[in-house]
């Protein structure tokens, strides 16, 4: 934003032709009005030209064109420099004395009060010798002095009024702007403040859901009568229930502020919890086969083996929401990238009836793959099966592999 003393001034200073057509108006209207005072000079000081002297007169009006034209073309780039020259240059021709008069008022709205008040009474004193040196009598010289003042405090003072009117209308202008880059504020902070009220909402009432479930589901565990394949599977119901409480903390944190004293955030899975991701999905009933090959762990970084988790917990949960009983199969091939392959059998009769869901998850999947430089390929396969398929470069992760805190938040966001 420019500063408010300079903002009048830099709007002025606009190219030599290239102006808008209100400014070419005002600079015709001050050059018109220095043409007629001109003109009335000139006419006023006819008797002091020499009678025999047939170029007095043409080399005064000369002397007048050049100045008009200055003053149209140049009076808001230099104005300043263009009142002295037209102080200096009223003691060559009457009708200059106009075009200075100009001058001074074009001063007095381009520029401060500090630089128009002294030139405007250079220029005053100037006429005051020529009104000195002139053969006039007292009568004349005080009437044509007292005129002269008046003309030049009328003309600094309607010069100073029209720049403070333009400073004001700047100021108002830069104030609406204000205004409404902070309503914007005011609205995308309303609109945070709101989304962060709905997150605490949705955090209380699923809570209160899932900590029901944990329950209900801790109660049958631990009842003596029920066989022990039933009490295993309420067991991983209720491990599901706690785990799912203890993710939605974690991601209703992302929207609330940072507070002093809050609990650090949880490890993140790697690449060697992928082998407990499928025993519990084993023991919740799921028929899945893991097939490893990685000689080397060390070697997998720890961004590409979260990201590798979320892959294959992505595929177990769509198993099991869109194909439940059918036999699942996890593949891991670190070779020069990791290879993530979980492929699960179709139902051969109706569908079953699906679970809620957004249908986001192979989209997050989809990001969290672009992240590292890698492919997602999923879909239908020919023999009536379902096929997830990802490829994780390994060399270009490992100098972002094991980012701190902020990227474990960037990509569980995903």
């Amino acid at each position: 934003m420019l500063p408010r003393r300079n903002a009048v001034a830099t709007v002025e200073r606009v190219d030599l032709f290239r102006r808008p057509w209100r400014d070419w108006l005002g600079d015709v209207a001050v050059t018109a009005g220095a043409v007629l005072l001109g003109l009335l000079m000139l006419q006023a000081s006819l008797n002091d030209f020499p009678e025999d002297s047939k170029t007095a007169i043409p080399r005064d009006i000369a002397i007048g064109v050049v100045s008009w034209i200055v003053m149209l073309l140049w009076r808001r780039r230099y104005p300043v420099a263009i009142a002295l020259v037209m102080t200096a240059a009223q003691l060559t021709a009457s009708t200059v004395l106009g075009t200075a008069m100009a001058a001074v008022f074009s001063i007095a709205i381009l520029r401060p009060w500090r630089t128009s008040i002294p030139v405007a009474a250079t220029t005053f004193l100037t006429v005051l010798g020529l009104f000195w040196l002139a053969p006039l009598s007292e009568r004349e010289f005080q009437e044509g002095i007292f005129a002269f003042a008046l003309l030049h405090v009328a003309l600094l003072s309607s010069g100073m009024l029209v720049r403070s009117r333009r400073q004001l209308i700047v100021s108002l202008k830069e104030r609406a702007r204000a205004a409404e880059t902070e309503q914007r504020l005011r609205v995308e902070e309303g609109r945070l403040l709101e989304r962060e009220r709905i997150a605490r909402e949705m955090h209380d009432v699923l809570a209160h859901r899932i900590s029901l479930l944990a329950v209900h589901a801790g109660a049958l565990e631990y009842r003596p009568d029920m066989p022990a394949d039933q009490r295993e599977a309420a067991g991983v119901i209720r491990q599901s229930a706690y785990e799912a409480m203890e993710d939605l903390r974690e991601v209703i944190g992302v929207l609330r502020d940072d507070r002093p004293g809050a609990d650090p955030e949880r490890p993140q899975p790697t690449l060697a919890d992928v082998s407990a991701l499928v025993r519990e999905s084993r023991r919740a009933g799921g028929r899945v086969t893991l097939e490893e090959n990685v000689p080397d762990p060390g070697r997998v970084p720890a961004r590409v083996g979260r990201h590798a988790y979320r892959i294959v917990q992505e595929g177990l949960t769509n198993a099991r929401k869109h194909a439940p009983g059918s036999d699942v199969r996890v593949s891991l091939d670190a070779g020069p990238d990791l290879d993530i392959e979980v492929v699960n059998t179709l139902p051969s009769g109706p569908p079953p009836l699906p679970l809620p869901g957004s249908g986001a998850g192979l989209v997050g999947l989809a990001e969290r793959v672009a992240l590292l430089g890698g492919d997602l390929e999923h879909g239908r396969t020919g023999d009536g099966r379902f096929r997830l398929r990802a490829r994780l470069p390994l060399g270009a992760a490992h100098g972002a592999g094991t980012g701190g805190k902020g990227d474990t938040h960037g990509s569980e966001l995903l």
